[in-house]
């Protein structure tokens, strides 16, 4: 037969391999961590899955995307160019605008999530999203998201993030963070946040589309 691979084979055993398995229902979520982490509306639960090392940039006021201490609590601790979590929030709830420096990309998971953006105008135009439906944003948009769930308002939903990168970077927008400071929270160091570890409050079964 004249065909030869060309990609170099790599074999891992079964110990290894287990160690890039993660169980949604063991996971450990962390609500803070986040300069808006505590802002009326903002608050939701993120889960670092795979990946999500500190950006080398983090004490000149970039941030990981899961937060300071989710960012060293990766589940599946590897660094092969992109990360994946999972946010938890209940209706109405979900990050204030901000920016990455490296493709985001959503995939709602159980719920309908809202997702918004900045255009060339400075106007805000928004997606809805489904269960599997995706919408992947590029490098420097403005976006943010959130749960517009039409349903029981303590009932958590599940939106999947998978974000480019080793170590990608995100910050909010200079309005977001004067209306952090107007609350009294931006003297919050998200580092330090001491906040216990959290449990996901989604049951499996539910991750069906509908």
């Amino acid at each position: 037969m004249a065909f030869e691979e060309q990609l170099p084979r790599k074999f891992v055993s079964k110990e290894k391999m287990m160690k890039r398995v993660a169980r949604f229902k063991d996971l450990k979520g962390f609500d803070g961590g986040l300069p808006d982490s505590y802002m009326p509306g903002a608050e939701r639960i993120l889960y670092n899955v795979i990946g999500f090392q500190p950006p080398e940039n983090e004490h000149e006021g970039v941030l990981s995307p899961v937060g300071a201490k989710a960012a060293r609590m990766s589940t599946i601790k590897i660094s092969e160019g992109f990360n994946l979590g999972y946010c938890e929030a209940l209706p109405g709830k979900g990050p204030m605008m901000h920016n990455h420096d490296t493709n985001e990309t959503f995939i709602a998971m159980t719920g309908k999530w809202r997702a918004s953006w900045e255009n060339e105008n400075g106007e805000v135009e928004h997606a809805d999203l489904d269960p599997l439906d995706v919408i992947s944003f590029p490098p420097g948009a403005i976006r943010r998201f959130e749960n517009v769930t039409d349903g029981p308002k303590e009932e958590y939903s599940v939106l999947m993030f998978v974000i480019a990168g080793d170590a990608p970077g995100a910050e909010f927008t200079q309005d977001a963070m004067a209306e952090i400071e107007a609350a009294g929270l931006l003297d919050n160091n998200p580092a330090e946040d001491n906040e216990a570890w959290v449990s996901p409050h989604t049951d499996p079964k539910n991750f069906r589309a509908t």
